[in-house]
């Protein structure tokens, strides 16, 4: 699944939602996502692991798309001019 997929997947299912629950809400979501993972990574199986990529990646789409933001052309430096 391409960025952008992911990003209209997000915005199908949740875009509702999402804009309801508003910016700071959908960051404090996507914080508590991220402990999840990190979590996982020490300590969790790879299910776990896998479980909490995605649900991160879901939430990351989702404020993409409150903010506007295309993740493919976030990503784009790194192509043209990795840091």
């Amino acid at each position: 699944m391409e960025l952008a997929e992911v990003q209209r997947l997000m915005d199908e299912l949740y875009g509702e939602a999402d804009r309801a629950r508003g910016v700071p809400s959908t960051v404090a979501w996507l914080t508590e996502e991220l402990g999840e993972l990190a979590q996982a990574v020490r300590k969790g199986t790879r299910e776990q692991q896998v479980h909490e990529f995605g649900d991160v990646l879901a939430w990351l789409a989702s404020l993409a798309n409150q903010m506007d933001i295309d993740l493919d052309d976030a990503m784009q430096r790194y192509v043209e001019n990795p840091p």
